[in-house]
């Protein structure tokens, strides 16, 4: 079995876009310690491995995240430490500062914390008892009680906007993501 997955993960990678050394060396290491029966040490640089092509599509996802308001600076923040917490997947977020006011939007797809808040985003009842659903640019969000906007694009990716703006500042922020960009991803 584990060398199926070893041979059936060769052809995909040697097709796909050039990778990093760590990731290349990782796979070649892989290969070393499986030809050397060391099923412990493949199964490590295979698991390696598929963390750095995680962190790969993480950046990808990243390039979604909306530019500065005109007014407002953006910084990006690491993801993979929250990634871990929720489950695995892929994480990105950006902190947005003018003045006092602060917004942070996240950007969570592919993992577990996702798949089990997809209910909540299938119920209207739940989503109702949430806060107040509404559209913003065709894609239905729900604005908290507690001015936050969450939203489920393409049933995997939650989008989440806080923080101490005001919830006109947070709506303008979630036009600005490429909602379509984020289904395709």
């Amino acid at each position: 079995m584990r060398r199926l997955l070893v041979c059936a993960m060769i052809p995909i990678l040697l097709t796909g876009p050039a990778m990093a050394d760590d990731f290349e060396e990782s796979v070649e290491a892989a290969l070393e310690a499986y030809r050397a029966g060391d099923i412990k040490a493949a199964k490590e640089e295979i698991d390696f491995a598929a963390t750095l092509l995680n962190q790969l599509k993480a950046e990808g996802l990243n390039a979604f995240l909306p530019p500065a308001l005109e007014g407002w600076t953006r910084e990006d923040q690491q993801g993979d430490q929250a990634a871990a917490a929720f489950g695995g997947g892929q994480v990105a977020s950006a902190r947005y500062e003018k003045d006092d006011k602060r917004i942070e939007i996240q950007f969570m797809a592919n993992n577990q914390m996702v798949t089990a808040l997809g209910a909540m985003f299938s119920n209207p009842t739940l989503m109702g008892a949430a806060g107040k659903v509404k559209r913003i640019n065709r894609q239905k969000v729900v604005v908290t009680n507690d001015g936050e906007i969450q939203a489920m694009v393409d049933g995997r990716i939650m989008v989440q906007i806080t923080g101490s703006g005001e919830v006109e500042d947070k709506e303008a922020y979630f036009e600005e993501i490429d909602i379509k960009g984020l289904k395709e991803f």
